[in-house]
């Protein structure tokens, strides 16, 4: 199936980011199918910023689920794009910068922007990577789980074209024994698990952010 073909859209990502996904595809001229296959729910969590510098997101439920925990917006903010960025400024927090890219993109702002700080990185209870391990002994940064993700189970829409897969976690919970259609990944981690499918073609952003991922389907393909 070429670029031209494709229409419907299966948008995986859990709400409320699935909205906004499919806010930009019908912009572009696509047809989401919001079908997500994971739900969001914070944690219970007891919170204790004694020490705490500096706060690190590498996703919009983490800012979401933690800005819920506490009305403290005074440490500055290094998330890991632009997204969560404006998610955070839009949850009020006033010192923001983004890495504009992944986790070693985050990481690496970190090391140049805030050595020797006391960081807490607020996450999902199966982060997609490891920040502390990235970052190394430039920095303190404790992991705090604020939220889980939880399939859904939710079958496929009856006619789609394409996949969007965001995460790691959202291509593992794909229904086994897909087969056909076009397969687009957000990066070469979130593209890993779909080898075990047998979708006509997997593509991977050029970039770990969504416009990259909206970009690839209109991109030349190359296989997982």
């Amino acid at each position: 199936m070429g670029s031209s073909d494709l229409r419907r859209i299966w948008v995986t990502r859990a709400r409320p980011g699935a909205e906004m996904t499919a806010a930009r595809l019908t912009t572009l001229g696509f047809t989401p199918l919001v079908a997500p296959l994971l739900a969001i729910q914070p944690l219970e969590v007891t919170l204790d910023l004694t020490g705490v510098q500096a706060l690190a997101f590498t996703s919009l439920n983490g800012v979401a689920a933690f800005a819920a925990l506490t009305p403290d917006r005074s440490r500055p903010v290094l998330t890991v794009g632009d997204a969560t960025a404006r998610a955070a400024s839009e949850a009020g927090f006033t010192h923001v910068r983004s890495a504009d890219g992944d986790l070693i993109a985050l990481a690496a702002l970190i090391r140049a922007t805030a050595p020797g700080l006391s960081i807490l990185h607020a996450c999902a209870a199966e982060p997609a990577g490891d920040l502390a391990s990235a970052v190394g002994a430039a920095a303190h940064v404790r992991t705090l789980p604020v939220y889980g993700a939880q399939e859904t189970g939710t079958a496929p829409p009856e006619a789609w074209d394409a996949v969007l897969i965001h995460s790691p976690r959202a291509a593992r919970a794909l229904p086994r024994g897909m087969a056909g259609g076009i397969a687009v990944a957000i990066s070469p981690v979130a593209a890993a698990p779909l080898a075990a499918l047998d979708f006509a073609e997997v593509r991977v952003a050029a970039a770990p952010t969504e416009a990259a991922l909206l970009a690839a389907l209109g991109n030349p393909g190359s296989g997982v």
